[in-house]
């Protein structure tokens, strides 16, 4: 359905929206709920990292069968997910 090329600039793009998101919510959020008591931004942003890691699994899902990667760089790139700057790392060596 769509080309590598356009796949991959596709993950890219989510891979990136997710990346800011987790450092949105780590860094401004939870210090908003934390220290100031104002819990609405992590309702709001953590209800896009959510939307926007689903789509960064999936997508990375997508990736390993359109890229031939292996288990192990799948694994890799879903574990980076979970790290602040892990999808940025992905961006740089797996696309």
């Amino acid at each position: 359905m769509f080309t590598v090329e356009l796949s991959v600039k596709t993950f890219r793009f989510i891979s990136t929206l997710e990346a800011i998101s987790f450092l949105v919510l780590l860094g401004i959020a939870m210090p908003l709920k934390y220290i100031w008591h104002m819990p609405q931004m992590v309702q709001i942003v953590g209800m896009a990292h959510g939307v926007l890691f689903v789509l960064y699994v999936g997508g990375a899902l997508y990736m390993y069968k359109k890229l031939n990667w292996s288990v192990t760089d799948l694994l890799i790139v879903v574990m980076c997910s979970i790290l602040p700057f892990g999808p940025f790392y992905v961006e740089r060596k797996y696309l």
